[in-house]
Formats: C-alpha cells, structure tokens, sequence
C-alpha cells in the first residue's frame, strides 16, 4: 500500500464521504490506515468523521494540526485569528503519522489551489509531500472542465495523478454524468477507478492497491 493525497475540483464534492469509506475499507481488510487532515476551516467534522472512519484513538490536533474558526480560506481565516499557516507544522504532521502507519490519506481542503498562505497553496503542499494523487469531482454537468484543469497542474508539478473518483451527489442522472467518465478518461489519459452513486457509502479500497502497483 501507499500513501495519497485526495483533493477535489471544488470544495464539497465529497472527499471527506470518499476519504471515510476508503478507510472502512481499508480496516476492514486489516491495514494500519489513518486519514489526514492538514487543515480545517469553520469546523472540525471532517476530521471527527475520518477519526471515527478509522477508528483512532489519536487526539483532533493529531489527525487535523491546524483549525481556524472562520468559514474561508485558511490564507484569510489565519488572518482574523492573527495566525499564520506554517507548511512544515502540516508536513510534520503526515510525516509522524507515517511512521505508525501503513497508509495515510491526506484530506485536503476545497479545490487544489487553495490558498493556504502568501504565496502557498494546497498544491504547494501536495508538492512538498511527494504523494501520488487523487482526484475527487462531483459527476455532473461541467465536471469535465474541472478534472482536465486539476490534473493539468498536478502533472505540471511533475506529481503523478493516479486516479478520477467521481461522486454523485445528486440523485438524478444526466446525459452528462453518464458521459463524464468516457470524455474524461479520453482528454487526462488517467483513469475514473471509482463512481459513487448517490448514497453509496460503501468502496472497495483495493481500488488503492491496483492504482499503486
């Protein structure tokens, strides 16, 4: 197994539902697995749902460093709260957690260029921490656009795209939703491993092992 690093085209795509069910999985099967969340904004339920995915006994601040209480970016809501956000306190933060586990899922916040701080973004981060990467988007009309662009930078980086999980989020289905899969597959070269119906709670995670190998 491996680590990864899960960011989305948007914010509320469903990279946390995502995140949790890959965990399940993954404890299910007997895997020493963690979910990571580097930093949150507005709340902490994202780390409380993956800590309880996984069923951990670490500490909030373990799996979720740094917390602001404003709902934005984490470049403006450290700024009410006359605080900076340091990229080596969230790179030590996935660093001490790999050490106890055999794979850790790293959570980002919203989309992939998120600020994060003056001239830091959620994708410098995912540089710093040399992980292969997963993208979430939300099967839907216009989603194409958002994945092609996402992994356009994330191989620029020189970082490898490993997989497309499309969630669906709503429970209507559309000639796009039907077609994503194909256009996308087509236009980024990188393959849609997972397609969540809406309400499916429920994924295979050795998914992770054939992406991996």
């Amino acid at each position: 197994m491996s680590s990864y690093f899960i960011t989305g085209t948007d914010t509320s795509v469903g990279k946390t539902h995502v995140v949790c069910a890959l965990l399940r999985d993954l404890c299910r099967r007997g895997i020493s697995s963690v979910g990571y969340v580097p930093v949150s904004c507005g709340s902490r339920a994202d780390a409380r749902a993956i800590r309880e995915a996984c069923a951990s006994k670490l500490s909030l601040e373990e799996l979720n460093p740094l917390y602001f209480r404003a709902s934005a970016a984490p470049s403006v809501a450290a700024e009410f709260e006359r605080r900076r956000v340091e990229p080596r306190v969230l790179t030590a933060g996935f660093h001490a957690l790999a050490e106890r586990y055999e794979t850790v899922l790293v959570e980002a916040m919203g989309g992939w260029l998120l600020p994060l701080d003056k001239g830091c973004t959620m994708a410098d981060l995912a540089e710093q921490l040399q992980l292969p990467v997963l993208v979430v988007a939300n099967n839907r009309f216009g989603a194409e656009s958002h994945v092609m662009l996402t992994i356009q930078d994330i191989q620029r980086r020189g970082l490898v795209c490993r997989g497309i999980i499309l969630n669906h989020i709503a429970e209507d289905w559309d000639t796009a939703s039907l077609t994503n899969r194909r256009v996308m597959e087509e236009y980024t070269g990188v393959p849609v491993i997972a397609e969540l119906i809406h309400g499916q709670d429920e994924l295979d995670s050795s998914i992770l092992d054939e992406v991996s190998a």
